[in-house]
């Protein structure tokens, strides 16, 4: 399985669950399994096409997942992807 790494801002619709254990084989599936368990999650990571908001940050390990192969990038077992949301500041 790999470890979804749950950013503080979003840790409010995971009853406050920094890592959750998915069982999806690329980031994808992975973070459809997230939305899955925490259906509130879901309209602040995905947009209406279902498709991982621009704005959305995903690595895995040390690298950004637009520098792999996107959302079709594969996980294993021992695979950490982190989500790190954009913070607007002036």
């Amino acid at each position: 399985m790999s470890k979804i790494i749950i950013p503080t801002p979003l840790r409010k619709f995971t009853n406050q669950t920094a890592t959750i254990q998915t069982n999806g084989t690329t980031v994808q599936a992975a973070i459809e399994e997230l939305a899955t368990k925490f259906p509130d999650l879901k309209q602040h990571l995905f947009d209406q096409s279902g498709t991982i908001r621009s704005f959305i940050r995903i690595f895995v390990g040390d690298d950004d997942i637009q520098s792999l192969e996107k959302e079709a990038t594969k996980v294993s077992q021992h695979t950490i992807i982190s989500i790190v949301p954009a913070i607007a500041g002036g």
